[in-house]
């Protein structure tokens, strides 16, 4: 779980690393609001936060794979695999994963495969804090449902601008 900077002084650290602001996206590959919300974040929110507040804020993408539809299983453990192999390309393939969405059917059984350990720790983290629906916001550890997917970049901005110190 996320420490909001105003309680920093709860957190021991070896550096002075600086105590940040922290957004989580739970989104779902196959659901269509947590595409709307990627797109808008990636799109507007974070070249906002590299511009105004690159010291103060980090996103955090968190897996929320919704267990009713069978195909969200295999895409995120194809972001898994992207996590293990070359994590810094993460929010890229997260990106391709959205173009051009479009519903489809779900596929047949996933049996498991090399990621699936790791697919269950994302699943039990999620079920930790609550989160069971698509897109959830999470702000320094509090659900923030002001946020929905039909923010735009100008809401974000000024969501951010009244809730950034």
């Amino acid at each position: 779980m996320a420490l909001a900077p105003k309680f920093a002084g709860q957190r021991f650290t070896a550096t002075n690393a600086p105590a940040l602001h922290t957004l989580e996206l739970y989104l779902d590959y196959v659901c269509p609001f947590s595409a709307k919300m990627f797109n808008t974040v990636y799109s507007s929110v974070v070249p906002l936060i590299k511009q105004k507040y690159p010291s103060k804020v980090q996103i955090l993408f968190r897996q929320q794979i919704q267990p009713w539809h069978p195909s969200s299983t295999l895409v995120h453990e194809a972001a898994v695999a992207v996590l293990k192999l070359e994590p810094g390309k993460f929010w890229e393939f997260s990106k391709l994963l959205w173009i051009d969405d479009k519903p489809a059917s779900d596929g047949s059984l996933n049996i498991g495969n090399a990621v699936t350990n790791d697919l269950k720790v994302l699943v039990k983290m999620n079920r930790l804090v609550g989160v069971h629906v698509t897109p959830t916001v999470i702000f320094d550890g509090v659900v923030e449902n002001s946020i929905s997917s039909s923010f735009t970049g100008q809401q974000w901005e000024e969501w951010l601008e009244k809730n950034v110190a």
